[in-house]
Parts: C-alpha cells; structure tokens; sequence
C-alpha cells in the first residue's frame, strides 16, 4: 500500500507486512523489526527517522497496512500534529507524528482475543491465544478487523471513519525445517463452523478517544470498499450488499445509495469539473459516477 506524506515535516509514513512464515515465530524469535510497523523515513535519504511497531512478533498476520491518516488536532492553544491507524489486530492506534510516541490505543471491534489491551509503551497484552496444531480461535481473523480499504477524517467532525470486519478464525500452526524451493508457511486457517461475519462501517472522535456510532452492514461480509468524507457533512462508501452509500458524517443516518449489484473492493473518490462534484467507485467491471447537487 503506499504511503502518506507530510510536507511540513518532510516525512513519508510506511506501512510494512508481517513477517514469515506468518503463525510460526520459532524460527524468527525476538520482535521482528521491521514488521508490522509504520515507518516514518526521510524522502531525500530514505533513513528512517522513528518506527512504531503495532504487532511485535506477529504470528497472526496482522500486516500493519491500513493507510495511515495524518491529523491536526488543537490542544491547550498548540496544535498536535497526530498519526491515526485502524491497525488489523483491533486496535486504533494515534501517535504523535513528529516523533511516533504512543499516544493512544482502542478497540475498534467486539471480537477481539488475542490480546487483552494495550499497554502505556503501546506494546500488546498477550492473552496467550498463538496459533497451533490442533486449531486456536483468535480474532480478529485472517482478514483482520480491517484492512487495505481506504479510511478517511474530516476535520470538520473531527471523527475518523473505517469499515470493520467482526470475524474470527481457527488458526494452525504446523512447524517443519525450511527446505529450499518450498513455500515455507507451514500453516492455516479454517472459519468456525456456523460463524456470522459482519462488516460495520464506524466513526471514531478523535477527541473523545472513543467510538461515537457503529452502522452494521447488511451482506456477505466479502466487500473490500473503503470510505470517503466530504466537506458536506457526508462519508460515502461501498456497501457489503454491493452499493456506494451516502450516511450523515456526525450521526451516520443513511440518506442514499445506489445498487452497483457487484462486489465492491475499492474506495470512492470524488473531484469537480466545472464547478459540478462528483461522487466515483469502480464496482467489478463498472465505473459508476454520480453528480452532487450545487448548494
């Protein structure tokens, strides 16, 4: 996924991938780095200037990349200049971007176990579930509690939006010795038998540290859609039954949406031509564009 940018510091924000083999940290002791962080490097040098890692010794595949969403907050007269990640292993995290101290961490979804928290210096509290031969329940599961879908912040509300996904999965783990030439994973996962996923679009204050709304979708729980937040008080996004929608940005009130009738696995965007804006998402083969009323 790429990166975001901050002119004003000069810096480039990385997301990385987890290490591998993915549920099998035998043969790769100790935290990893750099794996299942964001970086945050110099563009003219490519050094890196701070790391945060959200996943120390990731035997649950929970790469690090979500889009990082850079935010400006005031606070006590001085404005802080904040990175926000929905991070897949459940946890929203905001780091202080200029140096990546670790300012907070909340859940973001009900179906969480594999740690019970997140400490002070922003490391896990391991709740002892780790994947093994005879199967272990960890949620979230292999897609994580998000994913590449785009997140997006308005200023205005001052929330953050992302699609959720409740789910879980039986993760194994079966240890062999690497043999060149081979895939070198050694490992699995299953759904639990009669399990109900579910993807639930959410809004996060980012001064009040906390959820304000939760709008449960309705479908397969296989959409990939991200979301978009408009100036107009709006947050589009592809549904999990297949439509781009329009909710109200400060209470998540539905107010629109048209049927594509295909998955959504990308974001809207929106631009202006003429003084018309436009509202886009691309849904299987199809392009679909809508033009906002002038105001």
């Amino acid at each position: 996924m790429p990166g975001t940018y901050d002119p004003d510091l000069n810096t480039v924000y990385w997301t990385t991938s987890n290490a591998a083999p993915d549920f099998v940290g035998e043969t790769r002791p100790g935290d990893d780095l750099y794996t299942s962080c964001v970086l945050a490097i110099d563009p003219n040098t490519g050094k890196i200037k701070w790391y945060f890692q959200f996943t120390p010794h990731d035997v649950y595949d929970y790469d690090a990349n979500e889009t990082p969403v850079l935010v400006d907050v005031q606070e006590n007269g001085t404005t802080r200049r904040l990175l926000v990640q929905a991070n897949r292993n459940g946890f929203l995290y905001v780091l202080d971007r200029t140096n990546g101290k670790f300012l907070k961490a909340t859940p973001f979804v009900e179906k969480l176990n594999w740690a019970t928290g997140i400490d002070s210096a922003g490391r896990p509290i391991l709740s002892g579930r780790v994947p093994s031969k005879e199967g272990t329940y960890i949620c979230p599961g292999i897609n994580g509690a998000t994913n590449w879908f785009s997140p997006s912040y308005n200023p205005e509300t001052k929330i953050f939006y992302v699609m959720a996904l409740e789910t879980c999965n039986i993760y194994y783990a079966s240890p062999a010795p690497f043999a060149r030439g081979q895939t070198y994973y050694n490992t699995g996962t299953k759904r639990p038998p009669g399990q109900s996923d579910q993807k639930v679009l959410l809004a996060y204050s980012i001064p009040e540290s906390k959820l304000v709304w939760r709008y449960p979708q309705v479908g397969p729980s296989n959409s990939w859609g991200g979301t978009l937040a408009t100036a107009g008080g709006l947050v589009f996004f592809g549904d999990d039954a297949g439509a781009l929608e329009a909710v109200e940005a400060q209470t998540g009130r539905a107010l629109w949406h048209f049927n594509t009738g295909q998955t959504i696995r990308a974001s809207p965007m929106t631009y202006s031509v003429d003084g018309v804006q436009y509202v886009t998402i691309a849904a299987g083969s199809d392009v679909f564009s809508f033009s906002l009323p002038p105001i």
